[in-house]
């Protein structure tokens, strides 16, 4: 999956870039850092390249993209969930919107399904996989799915998301209409998406934001960012936050940022849901979860 995704990137223009994982701030909440103890100061785990792989795009890159370790302090020990774990990350500059990055992403699922189904046969016959050879994925608004999970399944959606058993109806019912296991779920509240995410045209409250579930499970997060640098210093103090904390990450955009945008996808549970393996730990060589450390 890893080669597949390298070599899909390159074929693109991507370059591959390397990042920090000790780092001085959060990037999606300090509530799920690991902290650590950086000679006489407290550093943080990396939850996410996300403001260097914007950064570089700014930096004349353009597109980039990551294989990494990312580190996320959630109080889950479930079958879908990991503290440690590899993310394949994506940037890229001058974007109309977010659909380009739909586009790429649905580009990349369907290169690696030929691939799989070409270099891993034998695998995959051994786990009894049967790859589709062409990878169509339907986009529906998250407004849309509320309907169809209240109206097909009589399920009720928390505001602004929808839960576990929320992304399991939604497949079985894009599997039904469309004979498909993905689906892009769009347009999710501000509330509820990053500060550095870019609202909506037509509705200031919605983002350019996007989900990919595939078979019943959210593996890809992602969308437009903002890449104007007051309008990015606004948003980040309507989230309550201090302009002055992110000045390494605000500065690249006072000098010109391309319009752009990116996702990641989690390696392990794109592994799982290929494999339908029970439990993401059976797609992690050497699993970090609440209660493992070791080997």
């Amino acid at each position: 999956i890893e080669q597949a995704f390298r070599d899909y990137l390159r074929s693109k223009n991507f370059e591959q870039i390397h990042t920090a994982k000790i780092i001085d701030s959060s990037t999606e909440g300090g509530s799920e850092m690991f902290t650590v103890n950086y000679f006489d100061r407290r550093s943080f785990l990396a939850q996410s390249p996300q403001f260097y792989k914007q950064m570089m795009v700014g930096a004349g890159f353009e597109r980039v993209y990551e294989i990494g370790h990312a580190y996320r302090a959630e109080l889950h020990n479930t079958w879908r969930h990991l503290n440690e774990y590899v993310s394949l990350d994506v940037e890229m500059g001058f974007i109309k919107d977010e659909f380009e990055l739909m586009d790429l992403e649905e580009g990349f699922l369907d290169y690696l399904f030929k691939h799989l189904n070409k270099v891993c046969k034998k695998e995959l016959e051994m786990y009894k996989i049967d790859l589709p050879n062409e990878v169509k994925i339907p986009r529906i608004t998250l407004a849309e799915a509320h309907k169809i999970l209240l109206e097909e399944y009589g399920k009720k959606s928390p505001i602004g998301n929808i839960d576990a058993k929320g992304e399991e109806l939604i497949c079985k019912y894009v599997k039904e209409k469309y004979g498909t296991e993905f689906v892009f779920l769009t347009k999710y509240p501000v509330a509820k998406r990053p500060m550095y995410t870019m609202p909506d045209d037509e509705d200031p409250t919605l983002t350019k934001s996007f989900d990919l579930i595939y078979d019943g499970l959210e593996i890809t997060t992602g969308g437009q960012r903002i890449h104007d640098y007051e309008m990015l210093k606004e948003n980040i103090i309507k989230f309550r936050l201090k302009p002055e904390d992110f000045d390494f990450y605000l500065d690249t955009f006072k000098y010109g940022m391309p319009p752009h945008g990116g996702f990641a996808i989690g390696l392990e549970r794109l592994t799982m849901k290929i494999l339908k393996l029970s439990n993401i730990r059976e797609a992690t060589l050497v699993p970090r979860d609440m209660k493992r450390l070791t080997p």
